[in-house]
Protein backbone atom coordinates (compact mmCIF):
# COMPACT_ATOMS: atom_id res chain seq x y z
CA UNK A 1 0.00 0.00 0.00
CA UNK A 2 1.39 3.08 -1.09
CA UNK A 3 2.18 6.18 1.72
CA UNK A 4 -0.74 8.37 2.17
CA UNK A 5 -0.04 12.74 1.90
CA UNK A 6 -3.20 13.08 3.93
CA UNK A 7 -4.54 11.55 6.78
CA UNK A 8 -7.57 11.99 9.24
CA UNK A 9 -5.68 12.96 11.88
CA UNK A 10 -3.54 15.92 9.94
CA UNK A 11 -5.23 19.46 10.60
CA UNK A 12 -6.86 21.39 8.02
CA UNK A 13 -4.30 23.94 8.34
CA UNK A 14 -1.46 20.75 7.47
CA UNK A 15 -3.40 19.86 4.83
CA UNK A 16 -3.64 23.37 3.27
CA UNK A 17 0.05 22.94 3.37
CA UNK A 18 0.63 19.48 1.78
CA UNK A 19 -1.06 21.15 -1.08
CA UNK A 20 -1.77 24.42 -2.19
CA UNK A 21 -5.01 23.63 -3.68
CA UNK A 22 -6.42 21.62 -1.03
CA UNK A 23 -8.93 24.33 -0.07
CA UNK A 24 -10.59 23.80 -3.46
CA UNK A 25 -11.34 20.76 -2.57
CA UNK A 26 -12.53 21.72 1.01
CA UNK A 27 -14.61 24.49 -1.06
CA UNK A 28 -15.83 21.39 -3.24
CA UNK A 29 -17.23 19.91 -0.36
CA UNK A 30 -19.02 22.54 1.32
CA UNK A 31 -16.70 23.10 3.90
CA UNK A 32 -16.05 26.69 5.18
CA UNK A 33 -17.82 27.79 1.69
CA UNK A 34 -20.05 31.05 3.45
CA UNK A 35 -19.97 33.60 6.44
CA UNK A 36 -21.49 31.26 8.98
CA UNK A 37 -19.80 28.21 8.09
CA UNK A 38 -16.55 28.31 9.09
CA UNK A 39 -13.69 25.54 8.97
CA UNK A 40 -11.06 25.84 12.23
CA UNK A 41 -8.07 25.24 10.24
CA UNK A 42 -6.60 23.77 14.07
CA UNK A 43 -9.67 21.15 13.20
CA UNK A 44 -8.63 17.66 12.26
CA UNK A 45 -9.71 16.04 8.80
CA UNK A 46 -11.35 13.37 11.04
CA UNK A 47 -13.54 16.57 13.09
CA UNK A 48 -14.53 17.95 9.87
CA UNK A 49 -15.65 14.72 8.48
CA UNK A 50 -17.77 14.13 11.56
CA UNK A 51 -18.83 17.71 12.06
CA UNK A 52 -20.22 17.96 8.32
CA UNK A 53 -21.28 14.33 8.15
CA UNK A 54 -19.02 13.40 5.23
CA UNK A 55 -17.61 9.92 4.52
CA UNK A 56 -13.75 10.18 5.45
CA UNK A 57 -12.72 7.85 2.48
CA UNK A 58 -13.92 10.50 0.00
CA UNK A 59 -12.29 13.52 1.54
CA UNK A 60 -9.04 11.77 1.61
CA UNK A 61 -9.81 10.28 -2.55
CA UNK A 62 -10.42 13.85 -3.32
CA UNK A 63 -7.42 15.63 -1.38
CA UNK A 64 -5.26 12.28 -2.78
CA UNK A 65 -6.33 13.20 -6.30
CA UNK A 66 -4.44 16.00 -5.78
CA UNK A 67 -1.49 14.70 -6.04
CA UNK A 68 -1.60 13.03 -9.14
CA UNK A 69 0.76 14.08 -11.95
CA UNK A 70 -1.33 16.45 -14.53
CA UNK A 71 -2.87 14.24 -17.81
CA UNK A 72 -1.85 17.08 -20.04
Amino acid sequence: MADKNFTLDMTIAQAMQVHPRAAEVFTAFHLGGCAHCHVNKVETLAEVCMSYGLEPSELLDALEGLMEPSKA
